[in-house]
C-alpha cells in the first residue's frame, strides 16, 4: 500500500521548535517579525521609523515622528498577558500539531501553569482559529450531512430532542479528482431552512454544487445561489452511500477525535470552537510544518481578547 504523503509528512519536531523558540528573545523576534513583516508601522500615524525600548521585560517601540509608544504585545491576542511569550508559543505549537486534539488539562501539564490558565490560553487560540476559518467559502463540489455533538442524558429526552445534543452541518468540498479539500463545522439553532440558508450564505460560495440525502432543510442552499441535487438513499443508511464517502469519514474521525481528546466540555456553549479547531487544522493539513507559525498570525491578527469575552455564550448560532 503506497504511504499517504500527508499523513507522513515531516512537520516541525519538539527539538526544532526549542532550538526556533526556545527564549523569550526568540519569541518577541519572531512576534515582531509575523506583526511587521515589511518593519514597524506606527499603529497611531503610520510612521515607518522607531526607538526600540525596554519596558520592563517586554520590548516596546516608539514612534520618532508622533512619539507613540506601543508594546510588542499591544493590539494581539498576547495583550496584558503576565505569561513569557514562551509558554504561549509553545501552547500554539502543541495545539497546532495535536490532530486529534489537546485537552486543557493536558496543555495544563505540558505548559506547567494551572487547569484556569491552560483553558483560557486554549479557548483564545481556538477562538483565533474560527476567527481565521470565518472569512473562506467552500466552493465547487460540496458533500453535506447533518450531524449532532453530543449524547442522551439519562433521564431526558431521547433522540434528536435530547438536551445535550447540539446539531452541526458537516460540509467538505472535493478536488476534480474526488479528494477532501476544504472542510466546514458549523453549529446551528436547528436543521430547518432558514437556519441552513444563512449558513450557506456564510459559508458556500455561489454556484457551488451541493450533495445532500434530501432531507427538506438543504433545499435553504439554492437561497445563495447554490446548485441542490439530492441523492435518495434507497433504504441505505447515508452512511452507506459512496456518495457521501467522504463527509461521513471525516464525521466519524471527528466524533473520534472529541471523544478521545476530552472527557467533557460545555456542547452548547463552545462546539464552535472545538469544530473550529478542528476545521482549522484539517483545511492547513498539507504543511503541518508552518502550522505553529499560522496559528501565530492568526493570534496577531485576532487582536486582543478579554476574559469576558471567551467566558461568554456564543452568538454565532
Amino acid at each position: 500500500m503506497a504511504i499517504n504523503t500527508v499523513q507522513f509528512q515531516k512537520g516541525m519536531s519538539l527539538f526544532e521548535f526549542h532550538q526556533q523558540f526556545g527564549n523569550e528573545a526568540q519569541c518577541e523576534e519572531a512576534l515582531e517579525r509575523e506583526r511587521w513583516p515589511d518593519g514597524f508601522k506606527c499603529p497611531r500615524c503610520s510612521h515607518g521609523l522607531c526607538y526600540r525600548l525596554q519596558a520592563g521585560r517586554r520590548t516596546a517601540f516608539q514612534c520618532r515622528a508622533c512619539n507613540h509608544q506601543v508594546s510588542i504585545i499591544a493590539g494581539t491576542l498576547f495583550e496584558n498577558t503576565k505569561l513569557p511569550l514562551t509558554v504561549w508559543f509553545l501552547a500554539i505549537y502543541l495545539i497546532s500539531q495535536a490532530k486529534t486534539g489537546l485537552s486543557a488539562l493536558s496543555l495544563k501539564r505540558h505548559l506547567g501553569v494551572s487547569y484556569p490558565t491552560a483553558w483560557m490560553i486554549q479557548h483564545k487560540l481556538m477562538q483565533a482559529m474560527v476567527l481565521r476559518e470565518q472569512s473562506y467559502k467552500l466552493e465547487g463540489f460540496v458533500q453535506v450531512d447533518d450531524v449532532y455533538l453530543g449524547g442522551e442524558r439519562a433521564g431526558g429526552k431521547v433522540g434528536r430532542g435530547s438536551e445535550n445534543k447540539v446539531p452541526f452541518v458537516a460540509a467538505v468540498s472535493l478536488t476534480p479528482e474526488g479528494h477532501p479539500k476544504h472542510l466546514k463545522l458549523s453549529p446551528l439553532s436547528g436543521f430547518t431552512r432558514q437556519a441552513i440558508s444563512d449558513w450557506a450564505k456564510c459559508s458556500l460560495a455561489p454556484t457551488s454544487l451541493v450533495l445532500s440525502d434530501g432531507l427538506a432543510c438543504f433545499n435553504g442552499v439554492t437561497d445563495a445561489d447554490c446548485h441542490h441535487q439530492v441523492i435518495v438513499a434507497g433504504g441505505k443508511k447515508p452512511r452507506d452511500l459512496p456518495d457521501f464517502k467522504w463527509v461521513n469519514t471525516i464525521i466519524g474521525n471527528v466524533k473520534t477525535s472529541l471523544n478521545g481528546a476530552y472527557h467533557a466540555f460545555r456542547f452548547g456553549k463552545y462546539s464552535e470552537r472545538y469544530l473550529g479547531a478542528i476545521v482549522y487544522r484539517f483545511n492547513r493539513r498539507f504543511n503541518l510544518r508552518e502550522l505553529p507559525n499560522r496559528l501565530l498570525v492568526a493570534a496577531i491578527v485576532m487582536g486582543p481578547c478579554s476574559r469576558a469575552s471567551i467566558r461568554s455564550p456564543e452568538t454565532a448560532y
